[in-house]
């Protein structure tokens, strides 16, 4: 379906303008206490959560970061004020690696890791068997989260999802990327991805070649070569085949929100997913505009708003304060 509620702002007028005004341009969020907790994982890996209002009795809401994110994400601490004033607890969940500290395997996170996220709230469920509990998942933790839900069916826990600006099919969104001015997105998380796993290859042996690393010049390349064998996958097809959350979003049975950009500079939007697609919970709206987790209004440059903190806690009070 389409959704006219979002206008760009006039003086952000096109798709990689609304991308990357937040994380260059957006104030850094104050007056936010966050309290970190580390969770130990069954592997003897650890994932780090930052959290907002922690000790409240409250509806939780838990943000999951895209590529190379954190909470330093130009997204993240907007969105966990956004809960905090809805009166609602937040939580961030960090990715394997990606806290500021590495990882201890060689392993580390991707697109359809959801192994991680259904440890992690399943050990929240077990401290508040009735907890209200959402979440929101941007780009590739958007990813993550549908192809979880889907996963998972009638036996997910939660109340409420959103997933916003998710590359639904991860062979095109590698192709997309590779064209026009997205090359320098491309570049971009190639050169983060190398930065933290060349400081974690140092300390932690790896059976992945690192020099790899520094010959590939495509995230197709880097994710054939680095991501799908330190991860188990025989190539990158085979992990774009099945780290795709396009395939589950049938069978999904948590009211959701995807919220999209026919614009977005990641992704061609052949991606976005039919309405045949959807299961009956799943509400996809999809705007001309937007960017990638952009979605920035407002009269003025200097007074910018940022969309999705409205119609993020707009969609979750229906369904989070029953």
């Amino acid at each position: 379906m389409s959704n006219n509620q979002f206008k760009p702002a006039w003086w952000l007028p096109n798709s990689h303008l609304q991308t990357l005004w937040p994380p260059i341009f957006r104030r850094d969020v104050k007056n936010i206490q966050l309290e970190r907790e580390r969770l130990e994982l069954p592997d003897g890996d650890f994932i780090d959560l930052d959290w907002i209002n922690r000790d409240e009795q409250a509806p939780l809401v838990m943000i999951l970061h895209g590529l190379e994110g954190s909470i330093q994400s130009h997204y993240a601490k907007g969105m966990l004020k956004t809960v905090s004033e809805q009166g609602w607890r937040g939580v961030f969940m960090h990715f394997r690696g990606c806290s500021g500290e590495p990882n201890r395997l060689p392993r580390s996170y991707h697109s359809g890791e959801t192994g991680d996220v259904n440890f992690v709230i399943r050990v929240l469920m077990d401290r508040e068997p009735d907890m209200m509990l959402g979440v929101v998942g941007f780009s590739l933790g958007g990813n993550v989260l549908l192809k979880w839900l889907g996963e998972t069916g009638k036996y997910n826990p939660l109340k409420a999802a959103i997933a916003i600006s998710v590359p639904f099919e991860l062979h095109k969104a590698a192709s997309r990327i590779q064209n026009g001015f997205s090359k320098f997105y491309q570049w971009y998380f190639i050169r983060c991805l190398r930065d933290r796993l060349a400081v974690k290859f140092q300390a932690r042996p790896t059976s992945v070649d690192p020099s790899l690393m520094y010959e590939v010049s495509t995230m197709y390349d880097f994710d054939d070569k680095i991501t799908a064998p330190l991860h188990g996958f025989s190539g990158v097809e085979e992990y774009y085949s099945t780290a795709s959350s396009r395939q589950y979003l049938r069978y999904i049975h948590v009211p959701t929100l995807i919220l999209h950009a026919k614009d977005d500079p990641f992704m061609s939007e052949d991606v976005i997913p039919t309405e045949n697609e959807l299961s009956p919970q799943v509400k996809l709206e999809v705007t001309d505009a937007g960017g990638h987790v952009g979605f920035v209004t407002g009269k003025y440059p200097w007074r910018p708003e940022y969309w999705l903190e409205k119609r993020v806690p707009d969609f979750l009070r229906l369904h989070l304060e029953k």
